[in-house]
């Protein structure tokens, strides 16, 4: 026949069957999408800081004080370390060895040449012993031997005049002073010291340094032994002497007279301002000692006969991290084979948490991957909390539990208790890891933000988190005795540690509770705690609601009961539809006339309004409503459920009305039900869908002249089914089972509202 298709054979026909897609065409097809793509994108950056943040590329540094370790700890590779003690002493030595200087003022020598001079001039001037007096000359003599008789008068006389010829000759005197000059000189150069005095202390008594007074630089270099002459025999003195005065017995004589008072004089003085200057010098110039460890020596030994509960102190702690410090190096950090191999492994770990972290939150259809920005909000936030962990836990804080509890009592707030689980667990992973904890750890902060997690519930009360953080602190602690009882930790450190992590926990009830309207703000996210705050009768758009429309106002109370009780049958929040129907009709207090609560018998303004216009002044207290409700900075869910509380129903009353005059006139043009239609959306949750049936149920109810319960529930039912098979509660994840269940707490509702009452006999009809 013309037209028809020539028929397939069999192989044709098996090649055109297409079968559904398998599992991995279906992963690949859920890869190629664009929010998938950027999801995993996130992921990735997330997950690379974190490794950034972490020093992925090294390993983590594990030990802490008050650890006991179960067995030696030996050096992994060689290295060296500063010897405090060592470097201490050898810059005490040094100190000590230190040269002392000393101020050199030549005058006493000066004085004492001149004296001599003056003596002997004296002397070559008198005629006889007699007259010259026999204390001077007495100076002259040089000490007598041990058995050496004494001299006569006469010998006197006769040693008097030889010595006294000797200077007689014209010029001998002259003569005589250049020669002292010259004896003196190395004296007068160097200085002279009876003997070293107290300040110079135990240092350098070899060397010292020496400069003209009121000159400091330069400094010349002096032996000890060549100024110090309180001990000696004056033999370089004699020498000197001997070598200007050949004469016999000259030399002699005025060593005799100069050496006893040379003995008594010095002129050196300490200089205890350079002295510590070169003190420091010398201090300075000592390099820091270090101490060699080779790889496979015991830097922590551990000998259970001698101490049993031999714990790691700070010294130890040092000697590992030198150790570890050392080990790093070694490995080259970030451009060595060893870090881009363990980096790679980090950053890929965490990757693939996150990303079953969001497979997760995908089949369940809960938390941030609906929303971009809640996504990154989230990936920051975890970002976060693991670099303050990295950072809270270093010594000797250890409070790596006071940001995961945060994190984890904001997500139990925000997305639920099951994601907050969840990402928890990760988290706490993730930390153990990048500051080296082990298992003990990890079940430590697991059981602690477990605890907080599962208790965060509904906050009513401003100490709610307190108490949250006071059962997560007893628990933290109770688990911190119990694994280290397990590990045979010593008790004493148990004790502390048990202390030390419970007031952390507590510490982070406190916080929590200063955070939550910061959380609240910046999540959008209300807790039953603000819903009763929000919900004051004394609220600004609540009082002028009364002043304007109080019908309204009274109605919306009546639907905020009605709905509280029906949400709280399903485990809804029946407090935000509570506060949301308190709310839900503000838009009505701009033209509160033209709605029929407000209205005085008999007075109805839309009998001179066309049907459309009515419509949309009725349509429009939803747009006023939630700009209302943003001007005065309403939280984001209050908004939702203005905007949702009549999804896209249809305004029957006036549409039936303009269908009516519609068909009285065909010429007139066709009704268009959109106008009719209130904007929406649909009801997006719960509680938006309960607070719909509440407002619809309330307004209905007023309309029963005898509202028994077989009516009230006839009603109830009604209405159900009329949004339901209207599609209006299809995107708010209310099931049949539970629709039912709303239906009958608000019948009980109403029956409570419209209960009988007992006519007493002096009560008139009114």
């Amino acid at each position: 026949m013309a037209g028809s298709s020539p028929k397939r054979t069999r192989s044709e026909r098996v090649a055109a069957l297409e079968l559904p897609p398998g599992q991995w065409d279906r992963i690949w097809a859920s890869l190629r999408r664009r929010e998938v793509i950027e999801w995993l994108g996130l992921a990735a950056a997330a997950a690379v800081v974190i490794g950034v943040i972490t020093q992925a590329w090294n390993p983590p540094f594990g030990y802490r004080t008050g650890y006991k370790p179960d067995r030696d700890i030996v050096a992994r590779v060689d290295f060296e370390r500063p010897d405090p003690i060592g470097t201490a002493l050898n810059r005490q030595r040094a100190r000590e060895q230190a040269r002392r200087v000393y101020v050199r003022d030549p005058q006493p020598l000066v004085e004492l040449r001149t004296r001599l001079h003056r003596q002997v001039s004296d002397l070559a001037a008198a005629e006889t012993l007699a007259e010259l007096g026999k204390g001077v000359w007495k100076d002259f003599q040089p000490p007598p031997g041990k058995d050496d008789p004494p001299l006569s008068q006469q010998q006197q006389e006769e040693q008097f005049g030889q010595f006294r010829d000797e200077f007689t000759p014209e010029g001998k005197l002259d003569e005589f002073e250049l020669a002292l000059i010259a004896v003196f000189k190395p004296f007068e150069e160097n200085g002279v010291l009876v003997e070293l005095p107290e300040t110079h202390g135990r240092g350098n008594r070899e060397d010292i340094l020496v400069h003209l007074v009121g000159e400091p630089d330069p400094r010349d270099v002096v032996r000890v032994d060549e100024v110090v002459i309180g001990d000696g025999d004056g033999e370089a003195l004699r020498k000197a002497l001997a070598g200007q005065f050949p004469s016999p017995g000259v030399a002699e004589r005025l060593f005799a007279w100069l050496w006893p008072k040379l003995q008594t004089t010095s002129t050196l003085s300490l200089d205890r301002e350079a002295t510590a200057q070169e003190q420091k010098l010398a201090v300075g110039a000592v390099n820091e000692k270090l101490a060699e460890y080779k790889k496979g020596q015991a830097l922590v030994e551990i000998d259970e006969t001698q101490d049993a509960d031999r714990t790691l102190s700070e010294v130890d702690i040092n000697l590992l991290r030198c150790e570890y410090e050392a080990g790093i190096q070694q490995r080259g950090g970030l451009y060595g084979l060893a870090g881009v191999r363990r980096a790679t492994a980090v950053i890929g770990t965490i990757f693939v948490l996150f990303v079953l972290c969001g497979v997760y939150m995908r089949r369940r259809r809960s938390g941030p991957l609906t929303n971009l920005r809640r996504l990154c909000t989230l990936l920051v936030l975890a970002v976060g909390t693991v670099a303050t962990c990295h950072w809270a836990s270093a010594e000797p804080w250890r409070a790596e539990i006071i940001p995961l509890m945060l994190f984890g009592m904001t997500m139990a707030i925000v997305y639920g208790q099951h994601l907050a689980l969840l990402s928890c667990g990760v988290l706490a992973l993730i930390v153990v890891s990048a500051v080296g904890h082990g298992m003990d750890q990890f079940l430590l902060l697991l059981a602690a933000t477990t605890a907080a997690n599962l208790n965060v519930g509904s906050i009513r009360s401003r100490s709610k988190l307190i108490y949250v953080g006071l059962l997560a602190g007893g628990i933290a602690a109770l688990v911190t005795l119990s694994l280290g009882m397990i590990d045979d930790q010593p008790l004493g450190t148990l004790v502390f540690e048990a202390a030390r992590i419970g007031g952390w926990a507590i510490a982070a009830g406190f916080l929590m509770t200063g955070l939550l309207p910061f959380v609240e703000r910046v999540s959008g996210v209300l807790t039953d705690l603000s819903l009763l705050e929000l919900g004051d009768v004394a609220h600004p758009l609540l009082q002028e609601l009364v002043r304007r429309a109080p019908s309204t106002y009274n109605h919306s109370v009546t639907v905020g009961s009605i709905s509280e009780a029906a949400a709280e049958s399903i485990g809804a929040r029946g407090l935000l539809c509570r506060v949301g129907a308190y709310f839900h009709d503000i838009g009505k207090m701009l033209k509160p006339g033209y709605f029929v609560e407000n209205q005085a018998p008999g007075v109805n303004r839309h009998e001179t309004l066309v049907p459309t216009m009515s419509s949309l002044v009725i349509v429009a207290h939803i747009k006023d409503g939630a700009d209302l409700a943003r001007q005065h900075h309403l939280p984001q869910p209050i908004i939702d459920l203005i905007e949702q509380h009549h999804g896209t129903t249809r305004v029957g009353f006036f549409y039936e009305r303009a269908a009516e005059q519609q068909k009285a006139n065909p010429e007139a043009a066709k009704v268009d039900e959109s106008t009719f239609r209130y904007p929406g959306p649909m009801p997006q949750t719960k509680e938006a869908a309960v607070l719909m049936l509440a407002d619809n149920v309330e307004s209905a109810s007023r309309t029963l002249v005898d509202p028994t319960p077989a009516r009230i529930e006839s009603l109830i039912g009604e209405i159900a089914e009329r949004r339901l098979h209207g599609g209006q509660f299809d995107e708010s994840g209310l099931t049949l089972r539970e629709l039912r269940t709303i239906e009958k707490a608000m019948v009980m509702s109403l029956i409570s509202i419209y209960h009988g009452r007992i006519k007493y006999p002096d009560q008139r009809t009114a």
